[in-house]
């Protein structure tokens, strides 16, 4: 019964990360007006704005005008409920879930507005490293804290402080990874939004998850760019989704970063 709410509740909050992927790279509010068809603007009924089922029982078409729904409508939802599902798994009903809930919500904005519009808004971005930074001593506790001898005097400080070293590994690595690269080949390598978007996962997950974020979101990046490049014939200089594949990367790391550190340490 839990699991059902827990899963029925990710995909109501999918919904509203629908109206903010739509709206917010259009500079719209996301509270006003109500919701409706992109194509013939008629206002969506309560029966019409149920989750999943709602896109299943139209076959995907608008009610009024017939027009396709975009696929993304109920994938947002589906991802949203499973990686909540996920962190509920993870967690259980303490405040590290809530927290993670937030962020996971950040993730899968900015990863479907960079997929589709190529930006990264500030407002998620900046706005995301401030709350992270705030809400630090309530993440999971699982930080990579390098400089325990300072001996700071509670736990809060010491995520405070994980949190901020997190912010310049995160932000400050891919600032001077598409400093290098530009200075080397004269091509901007990366957006400003990239990086803006490093510093907020670095202000949850703490300097060590930053890592392995990048780690991980570069090596998808690598893959699925590659393979997209090759099977659709773009040039090497076509513009990828970078901070897509870093919410993926970071998605990862929160879920099962423990064990991708214990594995790797396991080695040696």
């Amino acid at each position: 019964m839990v699991d059902a709410f827990v899963i029925a509740f990710g995909l109501a909050i999918g919904s509203f990360l629908n109206v903010c992927i739509h709206r917010i790279p259009q500079g719209q509010s996301i509270t006003r007006p109500r919701s409706s068809c992109p194509h013939c603007h008629h206002s969506i009924r309560p029966w019409e704005n149920i989750p999943v089922f709602s896109y299943l029982i139209l076959r995907g078409k608008c009610s009024q005008c017939g027009e396709r729904i975009s696929w993304v409508y109920p994938t947002v939802e589906v991802m949203t409920g499973l990686t909540f599902y996920l962190l509920f798994l993870k967690y259980g009903f303490y405040t590290p879930v809530f927290v993670n809930m937030v962020f996971f919500g950040l993730l899968l904005i900015l990863n479907f507005i960079d997929l589709f519009e190529r930006i990264l808004p500030n407002i998620l971005t900046l706005g995301g490293a401030v709350f992270g930074f705030l809400v630090s001593p309530f993440q999971s506790g699982e930080f990579f804290y390098p400089f325990r001898f300072l001996d700071l005097p509670n736990v809060m400080w010491t995520h405070y402080v994980d949190s901020a070293i997190g912010i310049l590994v995160g932000g400050g690595f891919l600032w001077f990874v598409a400093e290098l690269y530009f200075r080397v080949r004269k091509i901007e390598g990366m957006g400003f939004g990239d990086i803006k978007m490093m510093a907020m996962v670095g202000a949850f997950l703490g300097w060590g998850y930053a890592w392995l974020t990048i780690l991980l979101g570069s090596l998808l990046g690598a893959v699925v760019g590659s393979l997209f490049i090759l099977i659709s014939r773009k040039g090497r200089r076509y513009e990828l989704p970078f901070g897509s594949f870093l919410a993926a990367g970071a998605i990862a790391s929160t879920l099962w970063g423990r064990q991708v550190f214990s594995f790797y340490l396991s080695q040696f």
